[in-house]
């Protein structure tokens, strides 16, 4: 049965439902003990959902990126709970602690500096041993730049392929495009999203116009803030904007899927080679350039390469 939005049905409980006056004098909640994932603003601090205010209220210990970063959206919603940075760089070292915390009947809360925990930020590793031990995880769902940024691209919303943030290193980007790609030539058709920091935006455009050709793309900026921007046009065409025009603020990269016509991958491939044996490359040559740009293995475009060459 399609979910209404309009509340448990019958036979389920709301485990943040039941209110109560707070110190604060606002409500807390008789929150079910486990870690509860809390999807914070990503930008409009009007975005922290009531039920997101209710459920930190009520935890024992809030756990975030940058307590810099936090505290003030807890202190302008009056919410006084203790809290704790978690980050890339302590998270394994937290787990074991946390664990027996939420183990003793604890109530933890996770949020990341803005949007969804663990879509490209910590929490996995605390979340992940949570559930092996059989604690109780639960979420309280609320703002998602990603998600956002693919319903105003303009672009097929559906199947969507969320990549998080390309390698910062020109060689190492590039793979990961050719391993798209390859993956496209394989059978893959879903628009691609990524994140992207603004100082690197225009290299990372024209990586994945060289990569994946003249697609249609958008590049959202700034989302539920003042200065909120939607581009939309070509990859070539922004990577050029954004080479004229530095970009500012957070970034979401949206990408067309392969066009239905496209070239294969196996048509690729043999369009590659042969472009680098008639300019002067040897075999062996010829295929570690085919399989450094498309990320497939070098054996498999050697071997190809024996065939087109015995042609």
């Amino acid at each position: 049965m399609q979910d209404d939005g309009e509340g448990p049905g019958p036979g389920e409980t709301d485990e943040v439902a039941r209110e109560a006056p707070s110190a604060a004098g606002g409500t807390t909640a008789a929150l079910a003990p486990g870690l509860w994932l809390v999807a914070t603003p990503i930008g409009n601090l009007g975005d922290l959902s009531s039920r997101a205010v209710v459920t930190l209220r009520a935890a024992d210990l809030i756990l975030c990126e940058d307590t810099r970063v936090t505290a003030p959206l807890l202190a302008r919603h009056g919410i006084g709970a203790p809290l704790r940075a978690l980050h890339d760089h302590n998270e394994a070292a937290e787990v074991p602690g946390l664990l027996e915390r939420l183990r003793g009947g604890a109530r933890l809360a996770l949020v990341s500096d803005a949007g969804t925990p663990l879509v490209s930020d910590p929490g996995y590793r605390l979340a992940r041993a949570a559930m092996e031990a059989g604690l109780h995880v639960s979420a309280v769902p609320g703002p998602n730049a990603a998600v956002m940024a693919l319903t105003l691209s303009g672009l097929p919303p559906l199947p969507f392929l969320f990549n998080g943030f390309l390698p910062p290193k020109e060689g190492a980007r590039r793979d990961a495009i050719a391993r798209l790609r390859a993956a496209e030539g394989a059978g893959l058709s879903a628009t691609l999203v990524f994140f992207e920091a603004p100082h690197r935006l225009a290299e990372c455009l024209a990586a994945l116009a060289e990569g994946l050709g003249d697609r249609p793309a958008a590049v959202a900026r700034e989302l539920t803030k003042r200065f909120e921007e939607v581009r939309r046009g070509t990859l070539p065409a922004l990577a050029a904007h954004y080479a004229a025009n530095a970009a500012r603020g957070e970034i979401v990269v949206v990408v067309g899927p392969a066009e239905a016509d496209a070239p294969s991958g196996a048509e690729e491939v043999d369009a590659r080679l042969r472009a680098a044996l008639a300019g002067g490359e040897s075999l062996r040559d010829a295929a570690a350039m085919v399989a450094a740009a498309t990320g497939l293995p070098r054996r498999q475009i050697y071997a190809r390469a024996l065939e087109i060459g015995k042609g």
